[in-house]
């Protein structure tokens, strides 16, 4: 259980950061070379470099290195602990909601 919950705040804190949110959504449009986001964002390439640090650390992105580039991509997988965490609330929340419903339709 302390794994998942490790992985979904490391999750959570990449993505807090709205220019790491940025790369990531760029990312899910296809692989890119660290040269490209930096150019993209109209950011210096070690922010980025320090951004893309954090994806991957959080299992979100990898890289794979060709020549003296490195390209990353998302990795769909990363954000499983994330749809989980998503769904075990969403379950709970459906239930309140159905039972708030019904109350509310006593009350009437």
């Amino acid at each position: 259980m302390q794994l998942a919950a490790d992985a979904q705040n490391r999750i959570f804190q990449a993505l807090a950061d709205p220019s790491r949110r940025a790369i990531f959504e760029s990312l899910t449009r296809g692989e890119a070379a660290v040269k490209d986001l930096t150019t993209r964002f109209d950011i210096s390439q070690p922010a980025v470099s320090q951004h893309l640090a954090a994806l991957k650390d959080a299992g979100l992105v990898s890289g794979r290195r060709e020549g003296r580039h490195v390209y990353y991509r998302v990795e769909p997988q990363g954000m499983k602990p994330l749809i989980d965490w998503i769904t075990h609330y969403r379950a709970f929340w459906m239930e309140h909601v159905d039972r708030l419903e019904r109350l509310l339709e006593k009350m009437d």
